[in-house]
């Protein structure tokens, strides 16, 4: 199975999405989830290491996570994820071109091995809030990690604010960026609360809401 790189802007809610794949290939199988979000030192998956090993999943997080620290250090122990019999691969890209750097880092070894990046967007954030925005911000990343996307992920929410039909109203948006990125819509998300117990829309996967806020 290819390794799956998640990647998008800030608070795009990528961090919460591979969250939820690697739990949910949690018990099928070897699992690892790699927080390479070496830069911003807020919602990583390294925040959320019990849960992951709760549930099976191993982490392998920045050398500094979880410290006052902030140093761009990659883990010795990354290199393991090309390895035979290394099993489902997810890895947390850093959002934006910055982020993405680390990610240049490990491009040989991902074109060796078979990989799959997903873009992330968010018609409701800031910066990403036009089809044009989305397709030029990627090209950034795509500069940035040596690395071509290959399919877009909508999951154009609002928190906790979320409604379907906030979801729904962003398809359209979604579209036009796969249309101008040339890349497949792969699904869009839905918040699990906002379905109210309903089953999801055709094309759409529910998701839970595992990133929070401290206070929350």
């Amino acid at each position: 199975m290819p390794i799956t790189v998640i990647c998008g802007h800030y608070g795009c809610g990528k961090t919460n999405l591979a969250l939820n794949l690697a739990l949910e290939a949690a018990g099928s199988g070897p699992v690892t989830l790699v927080d390479l979000d070496i830069v911003n030192p807020y919602f990583r998956s390294s925040d959320y290491g019990e849960l992951l090993k709760n549930k099976g999943v191993r982490l392998i997080a920045p050398v500094f996570a979880g410290t006052t620290l902030d140093t761009p250090t990659l883990p010795p122990e990354i290199q393991s994820i090309f390895a035979p019999g290394a099993g489902r691969v997810i890895i947390d890209s850093g959002g934006d071109d910055a982020g993405a750097t680390a990610l240049g880092g490990l491009s040989h070894g991902l074109k060796r091995s078979g990989y799959e990046l997903i873009y992330v967007i968010n018609r409701y954030r800031a910066l990403s809030q036009s089809p044009q925005e989305c397709a030029e911000l990627l090209r950034e990343i795509e500069g940035a990690a040596r690395l071509r996307a290959t399919g877009i992920v909508n999951n154009s929410h609002l928190g906790v604010e979320t409604e379907l039909w906030h979801v729904l109203e962003a398809l359209d948006f979604a579209r036009a960026a796969a249309e101008l990125t040339g890349l497949p819509l792969l699904y869009s998300t839905v918040p699990d609360f906002a379905l109210d117990g309903r089953e999801p829309p055709e094309d759409f996967k529910a998701v839970g809401r595992l990133v929070k806020f401290a206070w929350e």
